[in-house]
């Protein structure tokens, strides 16, 4: 069994870290927030409270992150993975980064002779419990097949996508066409009500038809259809508007650099905006239903119901995912 780092101890990095734990592995994790420590430690993980000491004696170290600059600021700080690694700790990210990041990962770990995979996943908080995760990883050959071990027991799919790189790029480009999925499904859905169809019969009409997707299957935006989807729950996240919002900007940056046209996904990243403006942003990202309600209301939305409006993740300091 291996000692393994982790760096990000949140939503997704808690349940994953625990799979782990469970497998055998000893897992030394760190995190900024103390309640994410402390669950995390109710999992079996050590919480140690430095970089450095999660990497003593490592033999991989896995970093779970909000944003690109928590990325470059954990590996690339005075007191980040790079100043601590090994050449023999293999070094992989599951976050979502933009590709520029991903590759400023590559080639500084490889400056510095170390070993680094792009690994970000799919599959939400409810595949992070389920150990169903889809890992789709990048880098070396030989660096990923040691990476496709390591997260077995997160995974219920692994993908080697290419080279360095190719991980992140699948990733972007799969969430992109989740979030016009949403937009989509947001949209049917609420034509559906105000049509008088009963939503789970209609839900299941689309489930086995061609308007059916993964965001419809999981994330049905009215109460009672779908058991785990946040409109059962006030749309308390699943997926937050703000990494939605952050996912999907990094879909369009990539398109303008490409000079691939991206209509729909910037209506798709418009509307996260549009939440965004009214305080909204860490609800979940199927509340752009909302937008397409007739009046602005949504059955299983109740706004009294949040303490306050719902800030922004800080991006000042390396927070989990």
């Amino acid at each position: 069994m291996s000692t393994i780092a982790w760096i990000g101890l949140g939503h997704m990095g808690a349940p994953m870290t625990a799979h782990l734990v469970a497998a055998g592995h000893t897992v030394r994790g760190v995190d900024v927030n103390p309640a994410a420590a402390e669950a995390a430690a109710a999992r079996g993980v050590q919480v140690v409270g430095s970089i450095r000491e999660a990497l003593d004696g490592a033999d991989a170290c896995f970093t779970s992150l909000p944003k690109p600059e928590h990325v470059r600021l954990v590996y690339g700080g005075e007191d980040g993975v790079f100043a601590h690694a090994t050449p023999g700790t293999l070094l992989l990210d599951t976050s979502t980064v933009d590709v520029d990041t991903s590759h400023w990962c590559h080639d500084e770990a490889a400056a510095r002779g170390l070993s680094f995979v792009d690994a970000p996943i799919s599959g939400g908080t409810a595949g992070a419990e389920a150990h169903t995760l889809t890992f789709m990883l990048g880098g070396r050959p030989d660096d990923v097949a040691r990476a496709a071990d390591l997260v077995a027991p997160m995974a219920g799919n692994v993908i080697r996508c290419g080279e360095a790189g190719a991980g992140i790029a699948a990733k972007l480009v799969n969430n992109m066409m989740l979030f016009i999925s949403v937009m989509a499904m947001s949209e049917g859905s609420q034509l559906a009500e105000q049509l008088g169809l009963d939503a789970k019969v209609f839900w299941d009409v689309a489930s086995v038809s061609s308007g059916s997707s993964w965001a419809m299957r999981t994330w049905y935006p009215v109460p009672g259809v779908v058991e785990k989807a946040a409109a059962n729950n006030n749309f308390e996240p699943t997926f937050s508007v703000d990494l939605a919002r952050k996912d999907c900007g990094l879909a369009v940056q990539a398109g303008e650099a490409t000079g691939v046209h991206l209509p729909a996904a910037e209506l798709a990243l418009a509307q996260l905006d549009e939440l965004i403006a009214e305080g909204l942003g860490g609800k979940d990202c199927t509340l752009v239903a909302k937008l397409a309600s007739p009046d602005g209301t949504l059955r299983g939305y109740d706004p009294s119901r949040d303490a306050a409006p719902a800030a922004s993740a800080p991006t000042s300091v390396p927070a989990s995912a």
